[in-house]
């Protein structure tokens, strides 16, 4: 399948978001295939270093959608 961009444009936005919800979707099946910067890669690596060393504090969901909804 070979869609150009008049075809995405000629889609409803509803056929457009199910589109971008497939690309995701297949993207998440297959993390390593993304490529990263080095940058990224040098960010996550310290993110996971501070959560492994424990500096790190973790939310849950439901803290943070509390958060969100607050700021609103």
């Amino acid at each position: 399948m070979s869609l150009s961009t008049e075809d995405i444009q000629a889609l409803s936005a509803e056929e457009r978001l199910r589109l971008i919800s497939a690309l995701w979707d297949s993207l998440a099946d297959s993390p390593e295939d993304v490529p990263l910067t080095d940058a990224q890669r040098r960010e996550l690596d310290r993110r996971l270093d501070r959560y492994r060393r424990g500096l790190t504090k973790l939310h849950s969901w439901e803290e943070v959608r509390a958060r969100i909804e607050r700021d609103e």
